[in-house]
């Protein structure tokens, strides 16, 4: 009996806490100690930081443009996550950051986010930056020879930001567009 009791007085506290924040679908990052910010250069020849989004909810995913299927399958979800958002769609910036900038121009960015959405931003940097940049968000990825090209080999995950600009939220390739579109309104909301 007093082993139950003492089990009991501990589960009370854990279950306290886990009440305390909002229940992402995706993985909460709160308070990770990466992901704070970038500097890189916008599609449109802008320099743009993290920072300068906020009030809004980011959803920032690293990719290229000639990517067969992860990254059109990413940006497709962030077309569906704005529609299922309604009248707070506007609240949400998607962030579409090269990993390939040999090839990604920032023409071709341009034209490539705007196929998903004409409010997607497509970003860009040297190689050197790239690294940097990737590297700061835990971003894997790595050239690839296929024949007389190559291809890019890279982490699928997803990153949503607060309003505050706060990493808070790592969105699986396989979550569906209705899960992270809660889990946005949830940032959102606070």
């Amino acid at each position: 009996m007093r082993r139950r009791h003492v089990l009991s007085l501990l589960a009370a506290p854990l279950a306290a806490c886990q009440r305390d924040g909002p229940r992402f679908h995706g993985i909460d990052m709160t308070g990770a100690p990466y992901g704070r910010d970038f500097e890189v250069m916008a599609a449109d020849g802008r320099k743009v930081r993290l920072a300068d989004f906020r009030g809004q909810a980011v959803l920032l995913f690293f990719g290229f443009t000639q990517c067969p299927d992860i990254c059109p399958t990413a940006l497709t979800r962030a077309a569906a996550v704005r529609e299922l958002l309604g009248d707070q769609a506007e609240r949400l910036q998607v962030l579409f950051m090269t990993i390939d900038p040999e090839r990604d121009t920032p023409e071709l960015l341009r034209a490539y986010t705007a196929a998903f959405h004409p409010s997607f931003l497509g970003l860009y940097a040297n190689a050197e930056r790239t690294a940097y940049t990737a590297a700061e968000f835990k971003i894997y990825y790595k050239k690839v020879p296929t024949g007389a090209s190559y291809t890019m080999d890279h982490s699928t995950q997803s990153y949503v930001f607060d309003p505050q600009g706060r990493l808070r939220v790592l969105i699986k390739h396989e979550a569906p567009a209705a899960d992270v579109a809660d889990d946005v309104r949830l940032l959102l909301a606070t």
